[in-house]
Parts: structure tokens; sequence; C-alpha cells
């Protein structure tokens, strides 16, 4: 198991942001104490800015250094630009990775499904999981999927995927709940699972279930996962009913796919998240 981490991530933060630098740090000291998986540390490298553009417009880009807050949920911060770019960077490794025959997992921050095309939201300035998958189509794949398992509705994705040959999108979320998108499917290629607050989780494993099977009709190439964990529980910012089994299943499933797959941390807000995410990587490395 490859991880792709730069701990200068951890640098920004608002207090009492639940998108604090605590869900990498935990994180990073929970892997590095563990015997079961071994982990192989990478860091991002550069970033190829030619791949932003395919995703995001120039405008979208230069107001990243503009020191004003985005919205209500969306700080500015010094050298938010910076970082941002390190989480594509970070993706864009992932790509690689994934490519060269490995399994592979970004943990970074800022997270960034809710990145539209022009927007910066939702604790997202860039859109990691978009620019791969774009990126990928751009450097040799013929059909890309992105499955976001994300409790909330991967809005920034889906509006920079629509319509794109060779990119098929699919969220399982719930709804209602923030940002009040995903309802419906949308354009021909961007695929909705909606589910609403306290779904059980063999109703949730089974909607989860329909998005593979959907996903799997799609025969891609690779496949690029935005892994939220906040489908749990316990998770603060969300009403669901998953436990950590149920994301260990979820990435059993990943690599049952038989083509490469790369995931990126989205979201996952409780104090448990280093359990989660090693119950994810567990099932992905097939232990």
């Amino acid at each position: 198991m490859k991880i792709i981490t730069d701990e200068h991530c951890t640098e920004y933060g608002r207090p009492g942001h639940p998108e604090r630098p605590e869900r990498i740090t935990s994180t990073l000291k929970k892997l590095r104490a563990q015997t079961e998986l071994p982990i192989t540390w990478s860091a991002p490298g550069p970033c190829d800015e030619a791949a932003i553009l395919r995703a995001h417009t120039p405008e979208h880009v230069a107001r990243l250094k503009e020191p004003q807050d985005f919205d209500a949920d969306t700080s500015f911060f010094p050298n938010i630009a910076d970082r941002a770019r390190a989480s594509v960077a970070a993706a864009l490794a992932a790509l690689a990775a994934a490519r060269a025959g490995e399994t592979v997992f970004s943990l970074m921050r800022p997270p960034g499904h809710h990145a539209t095309r022009r927007r910066v939201m939702g604790f997202c300035y860039l859109n990691n999981v978009a620019i791969a998958a774009l990126h990928s189509l751009a450097t040799g794949s013929q059909r890309v999927a992105v499955y976001d398992f994300d409790v909330h509705h991967g809005n920034g994705t889906e509006d920079i995927l629509v319509g794109r040959p060779g990119a098929a999108f699919f969220s399982i979320h719930q709804f209602p709940c923030y940002p009040g998108t995903g309802a419906r499917n949308v354009g021909d290629n961007c695929f909705n699972y909606p589910v609403p607050p306290q779904t059980s989780r063999a109703e949730y494993r089974r909607v989860l279930t329909d998005a593979f099977d959907h996903l799997q009709q799609f025969r891609p190439d690779i496949v690029a996962v935005s892994a939220g964990f906040d489908a749990y529980a316990r998770d603060p910012l969300a009403q669901e009913t998953l436990e950590a089994e149920d994301f260990f299943w979820l990435g059993q499933s990943f690599r049952r796919l038989g083509v490469p797959v790369f995931s990126l941390l989205e979201g996952g807000y409780s104090n448990d998240l280093p359990d989660l995410i090693f119950a994810f990587l567990k099932g992905v490395d097939g232990k």
C-alpha cells in the first residue's frame, strides 16, 4: 500500500472548523503505529498547471490568491493556493501509481469534490479527483469512472465532468443534505444515488452495490475514488449509519473491480476517522 501525503497540508485551519488538521495528523499516527498493513510513504511531487486548467477556469485559479473568504464554510488562508495545488499533485501521483500497478491512497487536505469549474465551496478549492480524471483521459485512458462515496454529493465533480466523453461519475450520498444537489442524474454520464437520512446499513450497502454494478457496465479502464468517511454513524455533519466494517467492505469492492483504482481523501469528520481509513485501506489491500 502506498500512501501519498505531505505534512505541510496540516499548516492551515480555523479553530472549531470540522475540516481540521487533526484529520491528517491523527490518521498518520494511526497508520505509522499499526503493523498489519505494510505501507510505503510518498510525497506528492510537482503540480501540473495544465491539468488544473482542464478542470477550472483561469479566473477560478487566480481567485485562490485573493485574501478574502470564499463562503461561510470555506476560508481564505495564506498559501492556500499552494496547499490546494499539493492536493492536486498528490491526486496526479496517485493516478500514476495506480497505472503502475500499485495500491494507493492520497491522504491530503484540502479535499476537492465540491469545487466546481468556477467556484470554491464546501472546504474545497481545486477539484482533485476531476483534475486527475481529465488528466487520465488526456494521457491515454479511454474510459475513466469516478466513484464518490462521500456522504455529501460531489457537485463540483459533476459540474466538471458532465458531458465529458470517456468520463462517468457515480455519487452515493445523503439527500437532503449539503450542498442540496444530487437528487437525480445529470446529462448522460453523471449518475446520482441519493439516500435519505438514517438509511439502514443494509439498504445503504444495497445502493452502493447498485452503483458498483452500474460502474462495471461502463467498463472503465481506471477508477478514481472520492473517499469520504462521513456516512459513518457517528460523523457530526450527516445522519447516516455506516460502520468501520462497511468501509472495509467498500475497499474490498474496489479491489474486486480488477482495474487500476486510486483513492483520494474527501470528507470524514469524526474522531474515529483514522480507524475508518485504516479499515478501508485493509479492504483495498486484501488484508
